[in-house]
């Protein structure tokens, strides 16, 4: 059964920055097709649940208090790509937007709802690695 990386709180995990999940039924059900390993880069990198929102700004990841926690979201990243050649899945579905795991628009770094285009820390490095990403907008299209 191919493997495919899912971003926890799509899956309904509580792993968001609030404490919730947001699990997206059509996700859910890929389950019986595809073996589902579910991650959180955050929660990986050694962020606590619940925690201040993050936004990337020029390149490093910022909470909206001011704290800098790009050491801990590339360390959930690396961990995520780790498990992703490890379990041997070759593609990843993410949550939009994320500083993690946003893919082609993310949150601009100032906290004002404004996105901009870029991808969050662990999508770029599972795209480098070539794992293809999708996202719970997109994800229809791993049914082909």
């Amino acid at each position: 059964m191919e493997k495919i990386i899912v971003s926890a709180c799509l899956l309904g995990e509580k792993v968001r920055y609030d404490g919730t999940g947001k699990s997206v039924e059509g996700i859910i059900g890929l389950s019986g097709k595809y073996e589902l390993i579910p991650v959180c880069p955050e929660v990986l990198g050694g962020l606590p649940i619940p925690r201040p929102r993050s936004e990337i700004r020029e390149g490093r990841v910022f909470t909206i208090d001011g704290r800098d926690v790009t050491h801990e979201f590339s360390s959930g990243a690396k961990k995520v790509l780790k498990i992703s050649l490890e379990k041997g899945a070759l593609k990843a579905i993410l949550k939009a937007r994320s500083p993690s795991c946003g893919r082609g628009m993310i949150y601009g770094g100032s906290f004002d709802g404004m996105l901009v285009e870029g991808n969050g820390i662990a999508c770029e490095l599972l795209l480098e690695n070539g794992i293809e990403v999708f996202d719970e907008n997109d994800f229809w299209r791993l049914i082909r």
